[in-house]
C-alpha cells in the first residue's frame, strides 16, 4: 500500500475514532434506547466512493475495535461489529448502483442494516425473541439518522473532491 494511501486511511480512521468520541458524549437524541445519528459512518461512507470497499472495510473494522478499546465495553463491541457488518453489507451492494449524488440512499439502507444486525446480536444474546418487535422503531429512527448522515457524507465529499489532495489521491499511478 503507497504511503500517501496508508496516511489518508490514517487521517480517516483518526476522525472516525474523533467522532465516534464525541458523539458519545452528546445526550441521546430521542428518548428511545438504541437511537443515535451514528456520524462516524460519514466517514465510512465516504471512504467507500473515495476509496473503495475494502478500504471503507478496514476502517470501518478499525474503528469498531479500536472504539470498543477505549470504551471497555465488549458488549457493545459485539453489538458495534454486528451492525457494522450487516450495514456494511448493505452499503457495499446498493453502492454499485448509486452514484455519490444518491449517498444519502445508501446511508438509509446502511443505518437499517445496522439496526438489524443489532436486533440480531440482542436476539443471540439475550434469547428474548419479543425484540423483534422493536425493530419497527429502530427502522423508522434508521430513516432518518442515515439521511442525515448520509446528506453530511454526500455534501462533504462534494467539497473534499474540491481540494487537489483528493485529486492526487485519486490517480492510478498512486495505488500501483
Amino acid at each position: 500500500m503507497k504511503t500517501k494511501k496508508l496516511t489518508f486511511m490514517s487521517m480517516l480512521l483518526g476522525l472516525a475514532l474523533i467522532i465516534f468520541t464525541v458523539e458519545a458524549q452528546i445526550p441521546p437524541i430521542a428518548p428511545i434506547p438504541g437511537i443515535k445519528l451514528g456520524l462516524a459512518n460519514v466517514i465510512n461512507l465516504m471512504t467507500l466512493y473515495m476509496l473503495g470497499r475494502k478500504e471503507s472495510f478496514t476502517i470501518l473494522v478499525l474503528r469498531i475495535v479500536l472504539s470498543s478499546i477505549f470504551a471497555g465495553n465488549i458488549t457493545g463491541f459485539m453489538y458495534s461489529l454486528s451492525g457494522g457488518l450487516v450495514c456494511f453489507m448493505f452499503i457495499s451492494v446498493i453502492s454499485v448502483f448509486l452514484k455519490e449524488n444518491r449517498m444519502w440512499i445508501v446511508s438509509i439502507f446502511g443505518a437499517i442494516g445496522h439496526n438489524i444486525g443489532q436486533i440480531m446480536m440482542a436476539l443471540f444474546l439475550l434469547k428474548t425473541p419479543q425484540l423483534i418487535w422493536y425493530l419497527p422503531v429502530l427502522i423508522i429512527s434508521a430513516v432518518i439518522t442515515g439521511f442525515f448522515t448520509g446528506m453530511v457524507a454526500q455534501i462533504t465529499l462534494k467539497q473534499l473532491r474540491k481540494t487537489n489532495y483528493l485529486k492526487m489521491l485519486s490517480s492510478e499511478e498512486n495505488y500501483a
